[in-house]
């Protein structure tokens, strides 16, 4: 902002004239002449002459930013040579001739063409000479001067920033600096009061002030809360002339901003806060939240919540939100609606950087109570325990209770409870559960040595509500029962030399069981009680579940005797005391001085027998080729099919074909030989079927060999067994097995021989009734357009 004013313009003209006055009478003529300068003339050479010159000034001196409307007058050259008859030339040259400064040639005189500043130059120097206009010489040497611009009160103060922007903390004391402001003033400073500047505040009062002279700016107030007010903006200014009247002044703008300090305790808006939680939800579920305010920001701001000791303290937690400076309500432990439906709790907010200034102010922290309501839903059944263990011997009997799991409804309406085993944890129903009361029990023999361990689980499931159910595992230890006895851990092929000697070590046993007594193992050895007393070897026990065995005669003979069996009796130490027998198989062998086996017994007999190889190889294929042959002939015995003479079974006129022989009747005897029925083994047993083909003629059919005396009856019961169980015997075969009807049969005779004498036509209808083995006959008799002639 620029102030321009009249009044001081007219004082620093009268002041500028003042001055130049006092110059001017400093000086003892009007006109000076500035300096004398001897001229040497050449005259035909013989004679020098002395001239006298000079430059005469009226002023020094000249006005900036002079408004005038002509030029403004600044001096004037003159010569003593100059006569005024207009014979000199007046030629000016240096900083601004010609633009800034012009000359009048004939009279001297200087003018300012332009409006001068001395704030861009101050100082100008100029170079004046004198010319003879008709010869063009110079009547005087080239003569520098200097024109100094006089300052005036022209530039007002200027800030470095047309915007400052600085900070206070809050609650500042008075004098508190804040910024400090700079402005410069373009004025001479050696010159007068033009650049003397002072400060002042002209907005942001009462709550800043301003030092005059070094810009600072500070706090005026006390106590001053960011909370109430965070911004303020104040005005500053800067005025010359040392801030008196008439002066010109520059303003800047100063925005000041309070940051925050942590003066303020968080507060809950609310004392009590209300929530509902189902008794059901997983631990870690968050039920609400709650939120305390501080009127702080930043870090000072920021909060911790924490429950206080008492009702709910190890059933709920609150964990805080750093984003949101939020409590939130956990769960810490299982809810319970029948153990407790309400729970309050005191949860405490406070700061958790507090200013140790301020503390005096009161506790930074507030409380809030929050209660907590559980909410009764239908849960699963609980067990009284995580899992079950149970140890069980594996010689318990099959249905016995090894054990009991037990759960319980933890509604208040204690629903019953239904156990029942997952049979996807028990493939082989091995175990079983009592749906009332839990109690396990076996199903199956037990073993350890198969399975030493059972993992099976147990659901229980609400009557009422089979949708709330809970499962369990259960842990079956199979305890061992010494119920296996210690047998050879290998097969052992053992050899004696014939040179053996008394005492000589043979063979090293050692025994496996598959029990595991809680003690370990330990084995003893001894001979059979039949043969207490080997007179060939000896069984030694070495104390250490193994045993050796030792010669105990001098030499051995292939010829009496090539194997040797000993049993040897072996037995543990648990309860009850298992033993076995174990017999080592001992070959005597031909062996070298050094006890290597070179031959045993079954090579020794081979050589005796005077078998070359070539006689066992043909004597091995004699065998191979009467296999091939036996093979052969089944294979080709099966390939032949039976293939009856009657083809169609529905073919009604072949069937009548064969039943229409009927005999000579009762008086003719060569028909039928009775008496093969009462003796079975005088039967012709060459006769062939009619009704398939022979296989071979040598082929006999075999039947089942009966007793002598038997009864008919039972015989051809006999035969009627054997001829259901033929398959390639058709129904209507053995005409002569169903010839016999026995005594007292429900049923009237079939044979077509009786009808004829029959009066009327007779009633087959009952034949239907017999089932599908009489359904051909039912066609035949039992039609209305059956052919009976």
């Amino acid at each position: 902002m620029r102030t321009y004013h009249c009044i001081p313009l007219f004082i620093w003209t009268y002041m500028f004239h003042t001055v130049d006055t006092i110059l001017l009478q400093e000086k003892p003529n009007s006109y000076l002449s500035s300096k004398k300068i001897v001229g040497l003339t050449k005259d035909d050479g013989k004679m020098l002459r002395r001239t006298k010159r000079g430059w005469m000034w009226n002023q020094f001196f000249l006005l900036e930013e002079y408004t005038g409307t002509d030029t403004q007058y600044v001096g004037k050259l003159h010569t003593d040579q100059d006569k005024g008859d207009g014979n000199l030339k007046y030629i000016l040259t240096g900083d601004g001739a010609g633009s800034l400064f012009v000359i009048d040639e004939n009279t001297g005189d200087i003018h300012a063409a332009k409006k001068l500043d001395r704030e861009e130059k101050s100082l100008y120097i100029l170079r004046a000479k004198a010319i003879d206009r008709k010869t063009g010489r110079q009547v005087e040497p080239e003569s520098e001067f200097i024109i100094k611009i006089h300052d005036i009160n022209d530039n007002e103060p200027k800030f470095t920033k047309d915007l400052y922007t600085a900070s206070v903390p809050e609650m500042s004391g008075v004098g508190t600096s804040v910024i400090q402001v700079t402005a410069t003033d373009a004025d001479d400073a050696n010159y007068g009061n033009s650049a003397k500047v002072v400060y002042s505040i002209l907005q942001g009062q009462p709550y800043f002030s301003v030092d005059p002279e070094s810009g600072i700016i500070k706090t005026a107030l006390p106590d001053m809360s960011r909370e109430n007010r965070e911004q303020y903006q104040v005005v500053i200014q800067a005025k010359d002339m040392g801030g008196q009247m008439g002066g010109l002044s520059g303003t800047t703008t100063v925005n000041i901003t309070l940051t925050d300090v942590n003066n303020n305790p968080p507060r809950f808006p609310q004392s009590t806060y209300q929530f509902n939680s189902p008794e059901s939800v997983p631990l870690g579920t968050h039920l609400g939240r709650i939120k305390a305010n501080d009127p702080d920001v930043g870090e000072n701001a920021e909060m911790e919540y924490s429950i206080a000791e008492g009702d709910g303290a190890d059933m709920f937690d609150v964990i805080t939100d750093k984003d949101t400076q939020e409590g939130i309500i956990t769960v810490k432990q299982n809810l319970d609606f029948e153990n407790q439906m309400l729970y309050t709790l005191r949860v405490d907010a406070s700061n958790t950087h507090p200013d140790p200034r301020f503390l005096h102010l009161g506790p930074f922290k507030d409380t809030a109570v929050v209660k907590i309501s559980v909410e009764d839903i239908d849960e699963p059944p609980v067990f009284t325990k995580v899992s079950y263990l149970i140890e069980v011997d594996e010689d318990v009997k099959e249905g016995s209770i090894i054990g009991q799991v037990t759960a319980y409804d933890p509604d208040a309406r204690n629903n019953l409870i239904k156990y029942s085993v997952d049979r996807h944890t028990d493939m082989d129903r091995i175990f079983g559960i009592h749906s009332e009361n839990g109690s396990i029990f076996t199903l199956k023999a037990l073993d350890r040595e198969s399975s030493p361990w059972h993992n099976i689980t147990v659901t229980a499931t609400e009557i009422n509500n089979p949708k709330q159910s809970s499962h369990i595992p259960v842990f079956i230890r199979i305890l061992d029962i010494n119920d296996h006895a210690p047998e050879f851990a290998m097969y052992y092929e053992t050899f004696v030399c014939e040179n053996a000697k008394p005492g000589q070590l043979i063979q090293t046993v050692s025994v496996m069981d598959k029990d595991d007594p809680p003690r370990g193992h330990k084995f003893f050895f001894e001979p059979v009680p039949e043969f207490t007393l080997n007179p060939n070897f000896t069984i030694v026990d070495n104390k250490d579940n193994t045993a050796g065995i030792m010669t105990r005669k001098d030499g051995y003979s292939r010829n009496k005797m090539s194997t040797y069996l000993l049993p040897i009796l072996i037995f543990d130490n648990d309860y009850p005391i298992q033993s076995s027998t174990g017999t080592l198989t001992i070959r005597v062998c031909a062996c070298d001085n050094q006890g290597n086996m070179q031959s045993c017994t079954a090579e020794a007999l081979i050589l005796s027998a005077g078998l070359s190889t070539g006689a066992l190889v043909a004597i091995l294929l004699c065998v191979l080729i009467l296999l091939i042959l036996v093979v052969l002939f089944a294979a080709l015995k099966r390939q032949r099919k039976k293939e009856p003479l009657i083809i169609s079974k529905d073919d009604v006129r072949d069937n009548i074909v064969t039943y229409n022989d009927e005999g000579g009747g009762e008086e003719d005897t060569q028909a039928f030989d009775i008496g093969t029925l009462r003796n079975p083994e005088a039967r012709e047993d060459s006769k062939l079927r009619r009704d398939v083909m022979p296989e071979t003629i040598f082929q006999i059919r075999r039947t089942v060999p009966l007793w002598e005396n038997i009864d008919v009856q039972d015989f051809i019961h006999r035969r009627l067994k054997e001829n259901d169980a033929d398959p390639s015997a058709p129904p209507y075969d053995s005409l002569a097995t169903y010839a016999y009807e026995g005594n007292d049969s429900i049923a009237d005779s079939l044979s077509s021989l009786e009808s004829l004498t029959a009066d009327c036509n007779q009633d087959y209808g009952y034949l239907s009734d017999w089932g599908p083995r009489f359904k051909k006959l039912a066609d035949m008799y039992g039609g209305d357009d059956s052919d009976r002639d």
